[in-house]
């Protein structure tokens, strides 16, 4: 049965728009995004006044310093600017990932956080000489997402992991 437009509008506010072919269809949100704070999904971000290439190795080694491995990393620009001729700025995704963290949290989530791992600090080039450092904490959307299985063992894994994070970030806002 096709749905109005319309009707999806004015009862949903936060729909989202489908179409099936041609004919729309609507899928409310279960949360209203704009009423969220960015703290509660654990936005971190700051900017480094240097080359792209030295802000990925900085990056890196705070991360190491602070207790995360980079167990992945590639670079969507160069993959996007070879595939498709995007001509895309520098843009690198460093996978960070603290074992004991994750074994806990895949405890914590029946697994199911492992379709959120790794943990990603993604290193943007703004203009030359200024990149963005930008993180999402992957244990605070699963737990927006409704994944944790054992709540109060994941509200510890969100502190520790955030005040894992908030140490990379200091380092890195201190010589911003």
């Amino acid at each position: 049965m096709p749905f109005s437009v319309a009707a999806i509008a004015i009862s949903h506010p936060t729909s989202l728009f489908l179409t099936a072919g041609h004919e729309p269809c609507g899928m409310a949100l279960p949360i209203d995004p704009a009423a969220l704070d960015p703290d509660d999904y654990g936005e971190q971000q700051t900017t480094l006044r240097m080359e792209h290439a030295e802000a990925i190795e900085y990056v890196r080694e705070v991360c190491l310093e602070q207790g995360f491995g980079i167990p992945v990393e590639f670079s969507p620009s160069e993959m996007l600017n070879e595939k498709v001729a995007a001509d895309r700025d520098p843009y690198y995704v460093l996978g960070a990932c603290n074992p004991e963290m994750a074994d806990r949290a895949l405890d914590a989530t029946d697994k199911r956080i492992g379709a959120l791992f790794p943990c990603n600090m993604v290193i943007w080039q703004e203009k030359p000489d200024v990149q963005r450092v930008y993180h999402l904490s992957i244990m605070k959307l699963a737990r927006l997402l409704g994944l944790a299985t054992d709540e109060a063992e994941m509200d510890s894994i969100i502190d520790d992991t955030g005040e894992m994070v908030e140490a990379v970030f200091a380092e890195l806002d201190g010589d911003a």
